[in-house]
């Protein structure tokens, strides 16, 4: 059974998609009341499955008439979406970044749900002991090699 997040994190990919405009503005409490939770879910929701690597822009106004703004990252090259996460990936990569870049290149039909869970294994802190932050540096390393060689490919 899907758990709450879940529940959320699709509904507001499903308004994404279905809108006309390049983003979509939600209020935090209202979004809480349709669900029937906490606000704090929502921003939970927001800061965990909404982030840069999983390709979401957001942004927020706090107050009376404050919004949430989440708008996606769209890229008109499969190669220009991943060169951008290689320049990332230049400053290491914790575990949760790797997941994020993974469900992303899922999302984004470049690695089959078998690459990913494979890419998934080959990054695991349990795969990688080694203390931080070489972990993250290796991590970000072997992501780098694999991302280059799907850019390389005569597909994309």
């Amino acid at each position: 059974m899907r758990n709450i997040s879940d529940v959320i994190e699709g509904y507001l990919k499903e308004v994404i998609e279905l809108s006309d405009r390049e983003h979509i503005e939600i209020k935090r409490s209202e979004v809480a009341q349709k669900f029937q939770c906490v606000p704090s879910q929502i921003n939970y929701v927001i800061n965990t499955r909404f982030t840069v690597d999983r390709g979401y822009i957001v942004e927020s106004k706090r107050g009376g008439g404050g919004y949430i703004r989440i708008k996606r990252i769209r890229f008109h090259q499969k190669a220009d979406f991943i060169a951008e996460i290689i320049e990332r990936l230049k400053q290491g990569a914790t575990q949760s970044m790797a997941e994020d870049i993974v469900f992303r290149l899922l999302d984004e039909e470049i690695i089959s749900k078998r690459e990913a869970n494979l890419i998934l294994s080959a990054v695991d802190r349990s795969t990688l002991l080694m203390p931080l932050p070489v972990r993250d540096e290796i991590r970000a390393r072997i992501l780098i090699a694999m991302l280059f060689t799907l850019k390389h490919q005569p597909n994309l």
